[in-house]
């Protein structure tokens, strides 16, 4: 099978079970990183709706890699930026190995995917669609092997 079969495959078993485990998810999405690798300028942007700004929400951001991936972690330059303009930006660390090497992520043959806890409990201010941009804060121009990048907004049990 071709790599891209081989990665879509892994992709739907992967959106199915986060989606048949995810009861309170609001908003969820991947954006894929060309074959060619991702651009230290390229940006990934998700538009996230939002209505509920009376409970909390847990932000997670996924990354999926590939496992000749050169690195343990990757780095994301981070901005959020609400309806009504105000803008947020952070930088965020995403440990994809540990340290013996073992890769964190779930998944199966040559891709892996990692999603870890970017915001807990936020509180959106004001209800419309919110645009998070993100892109590789590695030191390499073109980051090889990372395949998907991910956001997933759920509501928390604590309201």
């Amino acid at each position: 099978m071709t790599r891209k079969i081989m990665q879509f495959m892994a992709f739907a078993v992967v959106v199915t079970l986060i989606a048949s485990c995810n009861n309170g998810s609001v908003f969820g999405k991947y954006q894929p990183i060309p074959e060619t690798g991702w651009h230290k300028d390229s940006l990934v942007v998700f538009e996230i709706p939002v209505t509920d700004t009376l409970h909390n929400h847990n932000l997670l951001i996924s990354v999926r890699n590939e496992v000749d991936y050169n690195y343990s972690n990757i780095w994301l330059f981070i901005e959020i930026v609400q309806p009504k303009g105000k803008v947020m930006k952070d930088t965020f660390e995403i440990s994809l190995a540990g340290p013996s090497g073992k890769w964190l992520g779930e998944g199966f043959g040559s891709l892996r995917t990692r999603q870890v806890m970017y915001r807990r409990n936020v509180k959106f201010p004001v209800s419309g669609i919110y645009t998070v941009k993100i892109h590789q804060g590695m030191r390499e121009e073109i980051l090889k092997g990372i395949s998907d990048v991910g956001i997933s907004l759920e509501k928390t049990g604590s309201e």
